[in-house]
């Protein structure tokens, strides 16, 4: 990952109107042909990923997300995510409910 930031061709994040609701965490506009040419330039496999980041006046940016997992995280995640999926959902029922 380089420690350089590159920002967000094209999109604009701001905080939201101060009468908006508390779960509206942002504003985000785009300027599409901005954006879809920055996108362009730095998806990988069709994703592209940005973080909205505060600047230390309190503005908000949008940086392009750098990170590459290594392969052990890759690895280790997969997994994760597999043994989530196997693990029952809690459809069953409890021992003292069997009926014999």
């Amino acid at each position: 990952m380089s420690d350089d930031k590159v920002f967000a061709d094209g999109m604009i994040v701001k905080h939201p109107h101060q009468n908006a609701p508390d779960f509206v965490k942002a504003a985000v506009s785009f300027k599409l042909k901005d954006f879809f040419e920055f996108a362009k330039q730095h998806q990988k496999e069709g994703w592209l990923n940005v973080q909205v980041k505060e600047s230390k006046g309190g503005k908000l940016y949008a940086e392009l997300d750098t990170f590459t997992p290594s392969k052990k995280e890759e690895y280790d995640t997969g997994m994760q995510q597999a043994k989530q999926a196997a693990a029952p959902q809690g459809g069953g029922f409890p021992d003292d409910d069997i009926p014999w």
